[in-house]
């Protein structure tokens, strides 16, 4: 399968995927505008929500990070550069939903 084909179709799986977590995480979100510290804090160490939110964090960061690299592709022209802008965003992709997620599993502690 070509490259290309394999990011399409990984971009639209993650799609379907972030919409709900999204819909699920705004509608929580807003109800956080009333609560206190602590009930944030509740609702995110629970079990439920802290896996719901990792798995967000994780396609969202992906999606995002397929998306851009799509733009890099059709508006860089050097090689070179597009190769390396691509790696520092997949690392960036990496980096930034693993400390996320540590701090989170740390909230709980």
């Amino acid at each position: 399968m070509i490259n290309a084909t394999k990011k399409w179709i990984f971009l639209k799986i993650s799609s379907v995927i972030v919409i709900p977590l999204m819909i699920w995480f705004l509608i929580n979100l807003v109800s956080f505008y009333d609560k206190s510290y602590d009930e944030v804090l509740l609702f995110f160490t629970s079990q439920p929500t802290k896996f719901l939110f990792s798995l967000f964090i994780i396609f969202a960061y992906f999606y995002s990070a397929l998306s851009i690299s799509e733009v890099f592709e059709d508006y860089i022209e050097n090689e070179e550069l597009k190769n390396v802008a691509n790696k520092l965003l997949y690392l960036f992709a990496i980096i930034i939903p693993i400390s996320t997620l540590f701090l989170l599993y740390k909230l709980s502690l």
